[in-house]
């Protein structure tokens, strides 16, 4: 069962690249279910989620688990965790570090609406 369940992004029509906001984990919080909701697309969009964490020494986020281009309409969950079955592109076997974040590398200016939820773990 979660143990939390945050809005990271709240539904809305985008036309650029998009961060959520940084998460900060509890310390017996490892994973999450990142799921993103689009409902809505104009022409051809294309967008890839990253969940990333961030590097305090480095100052800089580097990423955890890809995603694939996300071009229509429906529902993506991306899983990150220990003891989680890797799947490339969906799934990594890994635990989130104290502060993560979801970014949203937008392809094109086609507009796509969409939102981010996460249920942590």
């Amino acid at each position: 069962m979660a143990r939390s369940t945050l809005a990271l992004l709240p539904s809305a029509a985008r036309t650029a690249s998009q961060n959520s906001q940084a998460v900060g984990m509890e310390a017996n919080e490892k994973a999450a279910h990142i799921i993103i909701d689009v409902t809505a697309i104009a022409a051809t969009p294309s967008v890839v989620p990253t969940v990333e964490g961030w590097d305090s020494i480095s100052e800089s986020w580097y990423s955890i688990l890809v995603g694939v281009a996300i071009t229509a309409t429906g529902t993506t969950v991306l899983k990150v965790g220990p003891g989680v079955g890797a799947v490339a592109n969906g799934a990594a076997n890994d635990y989130l570090p104290n502060r993560w974040r979801v970014s949203m590398a937008a392809a094109d200016a086609d507009s796509m609406t969409y939102s981010i939820g996460a249920n942590i773990f």
